[in-house]
């Protein structure tokens, strides 16, 4: 057993960001590390994502709350609005506090129809002081290209609200400079996907793992009873159509994303310094390992113990580890179990004995520095 005396990080990081028994138990709850999941969850179909749209129009109806004179952008699309209705005022006439200038945003889910409509972010581009209870007028949503998909207009719904008073005080609630149209944006052009490939489909996931792909093409091959499905590598799974069902693609695919597979989570722990935040993931294990922190020390030994098999039996004689952890401070207070030795029941001793969250971190940190810590550590 190796003893590595880390007492002089009590002194760097004591005192602060103090937090509760309750909370830091929540923190260093385990995953389990078998987790079955649904295909839709956890990929997507290649070829089936979102169109990107992006405008700009016109807020009105603001309660004195829209751009100011110094937002040159509103005044101009308001003066170029006016003409085409057969209005025109003079250069420095129009001060208008009611109107402001916004960037138009949307998504084109695949298979969507022409005359569909679809749900608009208003996002404020200049000065004003709140969008709340404006209007937008009709705008143009295009995509990358530049080609027209949709307009959108409607009310917005900020879903807060912004006082301020004469005296120049001010009651917020959320942020009212962005609001949503909802089905504000109807589309005049169909989506680029319309239709499924009638030979194969690929399956992307969001979290690029080889053992997860291979499970999830195994998962599928025993749903169909055939060899359809190929992991291409640790992101891409390659889906045959089989013949029985190209003439019934949705069904196919709605039985290929609802398959249940067991999903593999690596080993990580996740430090967020500025806010003193742990989160340890699932498989995370420790090394033979003692730790001595300020006043409190803990200590983990393995012991390898020998499994043997009953008679006649069809077992195999196996090494098991058995962990014994110890930990103690200068008041006197002992704790002693024995289990395997994860982070888990590290982290829950060292919350039991009010180690806060700043020191927890350099304790990991540390860990991993003396090679005990078998995990990949990510520090935000």
């Amino acid at each position: 057993m190796r003893v590595k005396n880390l007492a002089g990080l009590h002194g760097f990081l004591t005192g602060f960001f103090r937090a509760s028994v309750l909370a830091l138990a929540i923190l260093f709850v385990p995953a389990s590390p078998v987790q079955a999941e649904r295909a839709k969850d956890i990929a997507t179909i290649q070829g089936m994502a979102t169109r990107k749209l992006v405008g700009y129009g016109l807020v009105v109806g603001l309660d004195g709350t829209g751009d100011t004179r110094r937002s040159i952008v509103a005044i101009q699309t308001a003066t170029n609005m006016l003409r085409r209705f057969g209005i025109t005022i003079p250069d420095g006439y129009l001060r208008l506090k009611n109107i402001a200038a916004v960037m138009i945003t949307a998504e084109v889910p695949a298979f969507m129809p022409e005359g569909s409509t679809l749900d608009a972010l208003v996002s404020s581009m200049g000065d004003a002081k709140s969008l709340e209870g404006g209007t937008l007028l009709m705008s143009p949503l295009v995509d990358e290209q530049g080609t027209l998909f949709a307009h959108a207009q409607g009310p917005l719904s900020t879903g807060g609200f912004s006082i301020e008073s004469i005296a120049g005080d001010r009651i917020r609630k959320n942020i009212t400079l962005t609001g949503r149209v909802p089905g504000g944006a109807t589309l005049v052009r169909s989506s680029t996907v319309t239709s499924l490939p009638d030979s194969s489909i690929t399956l992307t996931l969001r979290t690029p793992d080889f053992t997860t792909a291979v499970n999830l093409a195994t998962a599928i091959n025993t749903l169909f009873n055939a060899e359809i499905a190929v992991a291409k590598n640790a992101v891409q799974i390659n889906v045959s159509v089989p013949d029985d069902y190209k003439s019934k693609l949705a069904e196919f695919v709605s039985r290929v994303e609802n398959v249940s597979v067991t999903t593999d989570v690596p080993a990580r722990v996740v430090i967020n310094e500025r806010t003193g935040t742990v989160i340890v993931g699932a498989n995370v294990t420790l090394s033979a390992v003692a730790i001595a922190h300020g006043n409190l020390r803990v200590e983990i030994q393995n012991t390898p113990i020998v499994s043997q098999p009953g008679p006649f039996s069809q077992g195999q004689t196996v090494v098991v580890p058995q962990t014994e952890t110890k930990v103690t401070d200068s008041g006197g207070r002992v704790l002693a179990f024995e289990k395997s030795a994860n982070v888990q029941d590290v982290a829950r001793v060292l919350n039991a004995l009010g180690v806060t969250p700043r020191d927890i971190v350099a304790i990991f940190q540390a860990l991993k520095q003396a090679g005990a810590l078998q995990a990949e550590l990510v520090i935000m």
